[in-house]
């Protein structure tokens, strides 16, 4: 009999990726809610779970388990629901630890030293500076977010100031379905009385940014591999990753050390995971950016070309109660990237790439897949899609991989080419 596997916000991409696992074909996926009951508009948490908790009663059949791979409400929904249904799961403490930003930092704290200045900040205080013990440039960030929805980084009061005046006009999506999980804790007294809307401030970190994704059976703690990210010229958007990491094997073992430190202290248990990393080769200086509860999405096609097996593998392995075994340059390529094209200003689309145009150049080659953004349609303005950050809009998420870097640009730059896209720019939005 096949196990019946749940997958919060299932998408083709996803199912796909699923499908093509080892030992897959004794396995049935079943989406629970789309992406867009998940993430679009103001977020209910006890809405999305009785909507959840419906479906799954309905199914007749036994539930095997349940999983999710999206930032949250995905990441706390997975272990509350595995909880109702006596599946294995990870601790919902252990991620909401990861994933209160604030939290997180007092966390790191005692194990480590990598971490950049932090602290609370009052957006609604009128009065709220950055403070003394802090330097610019910062981040202004809410304590739980997704996508970096209500993230600015600024670089003097001035543009601090223009970003609180524009959070405290901003409509509220997260804070109450943070607050919901919140709840269900025993929290400690310098977490406690902080609302789930909060907002703190973090001085950025220089260099180049790193993803450690991994696992942990148990306290055992396994790294799977870094990946390397690259962002657009002098604009904090990312144009690609890559993996595997080009960084120096002793910089490679410090990030799994601090990592194994945090993840141990957080209490993450039977987990995927992923923390972001800066490293400043100039200075020698490693900051922890966040920890993520979850695996991520992004680079499962990038370790499947590489590694011969999809990061979703391990995510599997665990919701099923299975010591998880992740092979490591097995696959047929040496090196892979997802590439991110993107616009910069905003405009409405003009000319898209039809399916066939995109199924062309995907069989073109037998190392590129191409999805272009839902938003991108002709006639449609890039502005009235979601983005993930305040300097970009993305076109279209090519993933690509090879034997060589140069080999992997030259093929990005054929397909930029051959898929065409026109944007009417339109820099007053009128």
């Amino acid at each position: 009999m096949k196990q019946n596997i749940f997958v919060l916000g299932l998408d083709e991409p996803g199912h796909s990726e699923l499908a093509a696992l080892p030992h897959a074909g004794w396995c049935s996926f079943h989406g629970i809610l789309t992406l867009e009951d998940l993430q679009d508009g103001l977020i209910s948490l006890a809405d999305l779970l009785e909507q959840a908790e419906e479906q799954l009663d309905a199914f007749d059949g036994p539930i095997d388990a349940i999983v999710g791979y999206w930032d949250f409400p995905v990441s706390v929904m997975v272990p509350i629901l595995c909880q109702r249904y006596g599946l294995p799961t990870k601790p919902l403490e252990g991620v909401v630890k990861c994933e209160h930003k604030y939290w997180s930092r007092l966390e790191q704290q005692k194990v480590i030293d990598e971490y950049p200045g932090f602290d609370l900040i009052d957006i609604h205080d009128p009065s709220a500076r950055l403070p003394r013990h802090m330097t610019y440039p910062a981040w202004l960030k809410p304590i739980k977010s997704f996508s970096s929805e209500g993230a600015h980084q600024v670089k003097d009061e001035k543009e601090l100031q223009e970003a609180l005046a524009e959070e405290r006009e901003a409509p509220e999506r997260i804070g109450g379905a943070f607050d919901y999980v919140l709840e269900k804790l025993d929290l400690p007294e310098e977490v406690a009385e902080i609302p789930g809307g909060a907002y703190m401030v973090e001085e950025a970190a220089g260099g180049q940014q790193y993803t450690l994704e991994g696992y942990s059976w148990g306290d055992q703690i396994e790294i799977i591999g870094l990946v390397d990210s690259f962002n657009y010229e002098n604009v904090p958007s990312f144009l690609k990753y890559q993996y595997p990491s080009t960084l120096p094997e002793p910089v490679q073992q410090h990030i799994h050390d601090v990592s194994r430190r945090v993840i141990s202290a957080v209490g993450l248990t039977d987990s995927t995971f992923n923390i972001e990393y800066f490293w400043d080769a100039s200075a020698e200086r490693l900051r922890l950016l966040e920890i993520n509860s979850r695996h991520s999405q992004s680079h499962a096609q990038m370790f499947h070309w590489v590694d011969g097996q999809p990061n979703h593998a391990v995510m599997l392995d665990l919701a099923l109660g299975r010591e998880p075994r992740m092979p490591s340059r097995q696959g047929n390529h040496a090196i892979a990237a997802k590439w991110m094209l993107r616009h910069f200003q905003d405009g409405v689309v003009r000319k898209v790439p039809t399916a066939d145009t995109i199924r062309a150049i995907e069989q073109r080659y037998d190392n590129v897949s191409i999805d272009i953004e839902v938003a991108v349609e002709e006639g449609a303005r890039l502005s009235d899609a979601d983005t993930e950050d305040s300097y970009s809009f993305t076109l279209a998420e090519i993933f690509i991989a090879g034997d060589t870097e140069q080999q992997l640009g030259d093929i990005y730059d054929a397909c930029c080419e051959d898929l065409a896209i026109e944007i009417a720019d339109d820099v007053e939005g009128a």
